[in-house]
């Protein structure tokens, strides 16, 4: 994430009033309710989840017990259930 300079972009007395309860401090602005993107839309990783949530039901169904898969995908024993519970 980039930072953009309050003074480009901001009239005087905007910036003067976020002084009175921040001054010179870095402040996060969140993005309008309508405007968020959901989880995972600027990366791959709901992709590369989802393939690895599907090898391990393959592995579960081909023997391996839930111990075994917590430690061959470094997850615990509870979430090795709770992607199983999901097919």
């Amino acid at each position: 994430m980039g930072y953009i300079r309050a003074e480009e972009i901001l009239p005087a007395e905007v910036i003067t009033l976020i002084q009175q309860y921040v001054d010179g401090e870095n402040i996060y602005i969140p993005r309008k309710t309508a405007h968020r993107k959901a989880w995972g839309t600027g990366t791959r990783i709901k992709q590369e989840l989802s393939l690895r949530n599907q090898q391990i039901y393959e592995d579960y169904l081909a023997g391996d017990g839930t111990s075994e898969l917590a430690c061959k995908y470094f997850l615990s024993e509870k979430s090795i259930q709770r992607i199983l519970r999901n097919f």
